[in-house]
């Protein structure tokens, strides 16, 4: 009889797991995924899988969770860490947005993806945008700022730009609100 497994061994099950969900909910969609899709991807059985996640919404909603709200120690320790805040608030921009942003407009179902996340469970993106607000706050020193900035950034996703076009566009966007240090030059 195989011994029980260690938490790290559990952990890096689970995290393995939501990899292969993701990849699988980006590639194919929330409807046309299965559980055995899910299964195959991580090289477990479907049994298993059913003893980890009670059903496909709870293992979206672990997916998206896993996905972004692991992005946000991170996030918080560029937001007060070094750098001019132009370069800190470019940096917590990348991390909790154009990182993700590029693997979900990159993939197939990419732009579902969210949005099923946003119905399935909308206190996720809400615990998301609090912290991006957290973290913009405290780098422009104000939240009605920080608040509007974030709007801004979130109105350039609109029309499903490239991860390319949208760190230029993050860039102009930051400019206006940080002005980069003239010692360091313009933007790249």
């Amino acid at each position: 009889m195989p011994a029980a497994m260690t938490e790290e061994e559990v952990a890096e099950r689970r995290s393995k797991v939501l990899h292969a969900a993701r990849w699988c909910f980006l590639n194919f969609g929330f409807s046309k995924t299965s559980f055995e899709d899910v299964a195959k991807r991580a090289n477990i059985s479907r049994t298993l899988l059913y003893r980890i996640f009670k059903d496909k919404e709870d293992l979206y909603t672990a997916v998206f969770t896993h996905w972004l709200l692991a992005l946000h120690p991170g996030a918080q320790k560029a937001a007060t860490g070094p750098g001019s805040p132009y370069e800190r608030l470019i940096n917590v921009c990348r991390l909790l947005v154009i990182e993700p942003w590029s693997d979900m407009v990159a993939a197939p179902m990419g732009a579902e993806f969210h949005d099923v996340c946003e119905r399935l469970d909308p206190d996720i993106e809400a615990r998301h945008h609090k912290v991006a607000l957290q973290c913009v706050t405290a780098i422009l020193g104000d939240e009605e700022r920080a608040e509007v900035f974030l709007l801004s950034f979130d109105g350039l996703l609109a029309d499903q730009p490239t991860a390319a076009v949208l760190e230029r566009r993050l860039h102009i966007l930051a400019e206006r609100f940080v002005p980069p240090s003239k010692e360091k030059g313009r933007r790249p």
